[in-house]
């Protein structure tokens, strides 16, 4: 990928908060940027610059942000671990952001489907080869031209339409983590009326959806939790029980495991499916479990499922390594299920529920243009829960559409 060129385009540059006139796309933008030589924790990584605006091909959008998500994602493109993954897309600086909302500002020729002017949020499903293959890659990870910028570049297919009623930033907040969690319950897993979902990250940015699907669908969700504030809220999202992971402390696998620990370890496993019992108000397991922990909890998972029963995986924070006794999924048949984020038809089916208000965004905290460093070493240090986004464009929380927010910046 080659570094975009400066095209004819007026003005040269657009002050942070004013926008240029619908579809008038300038030389430059401000953008918060990562480069290679001050890899690190987000404060130090993430830095304000003046940037060529994106050129677009045939099949691209040009997005004027009015507010972006954040996602761990972030983090580690500004780490540069596990991946430096500026050698992947072949640029020396990184914009990032996942997940944004904002307005049409310019399209490709070829494009059909959108116009200027139309009101989107993105889904960061981009395809290597639109129309050839399903290979793909992560917009605003593994591709240079995420959402902490004026401007953002995306695939046409990328777009959806904004739910009128959500704010930019409640918009911008929900698009990565949603779409994933629909695509491992619905379409991998295929949850169905009457059965039980166990939850791990109850209150993080994927357990909050996930939580509301099953209710969606008809099935109860017992949440996994680490406080009792997390507790409340995903009682309030609809879960039918929830369980403090630190109630049980010996329940996580750690290796190098002595004897005794992995002892322990089946004793607390246990002790924790006596607690599902509890609230399930009954001797059974649950028919899935949602997992992304990975290491640290697939024993647990594996061994909690009930018999034919789903373990749906989209990641592994605490390790890819995955550790646990086969002979619990061999013998009651059980099922390990791969699914990663969605692809445009599971995005658009997901983001009609939210249009209809059957789920709804949990945006628990929002963060300005000038917070956006912040915004992501708080999430570093695990001081976040639920989904957090930042102002781009939007002059001030609270607007919906462009017609207002053109109104409040000229307030």
């Amino acid at each position: 990928m080659t570094e975009p060129t400066e095209a004819t385009h007026e003005p040269t540059l657009v002050p942070l908060g004013e926008l240029p006139p619908l579809g008038v796309v300038p030389r430059r933008m401000h953008a918060w940027v990562i480069r290679p030589e001050r890899f690190g924790p987000p404060l130090q990584s993430f830095q304000p610059e003046e940037i060529p605006v994106w050129d677009i091909g045939p099949d691209e959008v040009l997005v004027q942000v009015m507010a972006a998500g954040v996602n761990y994602n972030g983090v580690w493109a500004g780490l540069g671990e596990p991946v430096n993954i500026l050698k992947v897309h072949g640029l020396d600086y990184h914009v990032a952001g996942s997940d944004a909302s904002g307005v049409v500002w310019a399209v490709g020729n070829a494009v059909r489907d959108w116009k200027v002017g139309d009101e989107v949020v993105l889904h960061c499903n981009h395809l290597l080869e639109p129309g050839v293959s399903d290979l793909q890659t992560i917009w605003g990870y593994e591709t240079p031209d995420g959402a902490f910028a004026q401007f953002t570049r995306v695939q046409a297919q990328q777009l959806l339409p904004k739910p009128r009623e959500l704010t930019w930033e409640e918009a911008a907040s929900y698009g990565l983590t949603y779409f994933t969690a629909h695509r491992m319950l619905i379409d991998r897993a295929q949850i169905e009326p009457g059965e039980d979902v166990l939850i791990w990250g109850g209150a993080g940015g994927l357990g909050v959806f996930a939580i509301q699907l099953c209710g969606v669908a008809g099935a109860r969700a017992i949440a996994v939790v680490s406080s009792e504030e997390k507790a409340q809220l995903a009682l309030s999202l609809g879960a039918h029980g929830t369980i403090n992971r630190r109630d049980f402390p010996d329940l996580q696998y750690r290796p190098p495991e002595t004897p005794e620990q992995a002892k322990k370890r089946f004793a607390a496993t246990k002790a924790f499916g006596k607690r599902i019992w509890e609230i399930l108000g009954e001797r059974k397991s649950v028919e899935v479990v949602f997992e992304h922990v990975g290491q640290a909890t697939f024993p647990a998972s594996v061994w909690l499922a009930a018999k034919h029963g789903r373990i749906v995986i989209c990641g592994a924070t605490t390790g890819y390594e995955l550790t646990f006794d086969v002979r619990h999924l061999w013998m009651q048949q059980k099922r390990i299920l791969g699914s990663h984020f969605a692809d445009a038809d599971s995005a658009r089916r997901a983001n009609r529920l939210v249009e209809r208000g059957l789920v709804k965004p949990v945006l628990t905290k929002l963060f300005t243009w000038e917070q956006i460093p912040l915004a992501h070493q708080q999430m570093y240090e695990n001081k976040l829960h639920g989904t957090v986004s930042c102002l781009v464009g939007a002059p001030r929380p609270g607007l919906k559409h462009l017609d207002e927010t053109l109104a409040a910046m000229n307030e």
